[in-house]
C-alpha cells in the first residue's frame, strides 16, 4: 500500500515539474502584456543659447602621516556657463566653456581659513591666482554630439601637464532604453608617478536609468576600477575619481538639469605603513534659468581679454556599452 501511494505521489510531483517548465519555457507567458516604455537620450541645443548651471564643490581630507595629522577642508560655489555657438544639421554642437564667478574658501587644519569671492574681491589671497585668472573668459571650446560624445576639443588656458579631461557631460546610448536598463562607457585614467611617469588605469564607468518623471530621466552613476591596483600611493590619487550619484537628464530640453556625484573613500599606507588617508567630496550642479540668446558672460575685469587659443586638439572617445541587466 506504501509503495503504490510513493509512486502514485511520484507520478503526481512528476507532473506538477512538467506543468511549471512548460510554462517556464512558453515563448509569450502573459499575451497581450504591454512592452516597457522606451526612451530615446538625446542632446539638443540651440545656436546663441547661453546655459548656465550653479556649481558645488564640497571637499573634506582627512590625512595621517607617522603620528601626524591634518584636515583639509574646501567649499567652492560657482556659476558654470555653457554659449552655444553653431549646431550642425546632425545635432551637433560647438560651445565655450566659461566659470562666470566664483565663492569659494579653504581650511587647513591649525591654519586661519581662506577666502575668495570674484565678485567682491579685486585681488585674490596667495594661492587663487589662477582661479582669479579663469573667471570670465573662455576656458574651452568643444564639439559633441547628440549622443554626448566629444569629437573636438580646444583648451584656451594653460593647463598642467598631467590633467585628465575627464567627461564633459554623460555619454547617452545610441539605443532607446528602457527603465531599468544600463549602459557603459569606458575610460583611461592617467596617474602620475614619481619621475614624471605616467601609468595608465582602466575603469568603466555603468548608467542605469532609474526612472522617468515629467520628462525629467532620473540616472544612476557607478565607476568601477578594471585594472588591478595594489599600490596605495596609486589608489589615493584614485580615489578622487571613482564617484557614484545621480543624474537627472531632461528629455524634452535634451541636457542635464541636476547630479549629485559623492565619494566617501579610504587608504591605508599610501605614504608608508603608519599613513592613512579618508577622501569625502559632494559635487551639485543645478540648471539655471535661461537667459536670452543675446546674453554674454561678463569678464571679470573691463580690461580682462581672453587668451591667445593654442594649437586645437582632437580627443577620441568610445561609444557607449550595452551593459547585461
Amino acid at each position: 500500500m506504501m509503495r503504490a501511494f510513493w509512486s502514485g505521489a511520484a507520478g503526481f510531483v512528476g507532473l506538477v515539474v512538467l506543468a511549471v517548465v512548460a510554462v517556464a519555457d512558453s515563448p509569450n507567458p502573459t499575451p497581450g502584456a504591454k512592452p516597457p516604455d522606451k526612451y530615446t537620450l538625446r542632446y539638443r541645443f540651440q545656436p546663441g543659447e547661453t546655459i548656465r548651471w550653479k556649481v558645488v564643490h564640497r571637499a573634506r581630507v582627512d590625512a595621517s602621516v607617522a603620528g601626524t595629522s591634518q584636515t583639509t577642508e574646501t567649499v567652492s560655489s560657482s556659476v558654470k556657463v555653457w554659449k552655444i555657438k553653431e549646431v550642425r544639421p546632425d545635432g551637433a554642437a560647438t560651445f565655450e566653456q566659461w566659470v562666470e564667478n566664483v565663492d569659494m574658501w579653504q581650511k587647513l587644519s591649525g591654519r586661519m581659513e581662506v577666502r575668495y569671492n570674484s565678485q567682491t574681491d579685486k585681488t585674490p589671497p596667495v594661492g587663487f591666482e589662477n582661479v582669479a585668472k579663469s573667471i570670465g573668459v573662455p576656458l574651452s571650446r568643444t564639439t559633441i554630439d547628440p549622443l554626448g560624445k566629444i569629437l573636438r576639443r580646444e583648451h584656451l588656458v594653460a593647463r598642467p601637464t598631467v590633467q585628465h579631461d575627464g567627461l564633459i557631460t554623460i555619454p547617452l546610448p545610441d539605443w532607446p532604453v528602457a527603465v531599468g536598463e544600463t549602459w557603459s562607457y569606458p575610460c583611461d585614467i592617467e596617474i602620475p608617478l614619481e619621475g614624471g611617469r605616467i601609468k595608465t588605469i582602466k575603469s568603466r564607468q555603468s548608467f542605469t536609468l532609474e526612472e522617468v518623471n515629467r520628462s525629467v530621466a532620473t540616472i544612476r552613476v557607478a565607476t568601477q576600477i578594471l585594472t588591478p591596483v595594489e599600490d596605495p600611493a596609486i589608489e589615493a590619487q584614485l580615489m578622487q575619481r571613482d564617484s557614484a550619484g545621480t543624474v537627472r537628464f531632461d528629455i524634452a530640453q535634451g541636457r542635464v538639469v541636476g547630479q549629485q556625484m559623492d565619494t566617501d573613500k579610504r587608504v591605508v599606507g599610501f605614504r608608508g605603513k603608519a599613513s592613512s588617508l579618508h577622501y569625502q567630496t559632494r559635487f551639485t550642479e543645478e540648471l539655471l534659468a535661461q537667459t536670452p540668446a543675446a546674453d554674454s558672460v561678463v569678464p571679470a575685469g573691463a580690461e580682462a581679454s581672453p587668451p591667445q587659443s593654442p594649437a586645437a586638439r582632437t580627443t577620441s572617445s568610445v561609444s557607449p556599452q550595452k551593459t547585461a541587466k
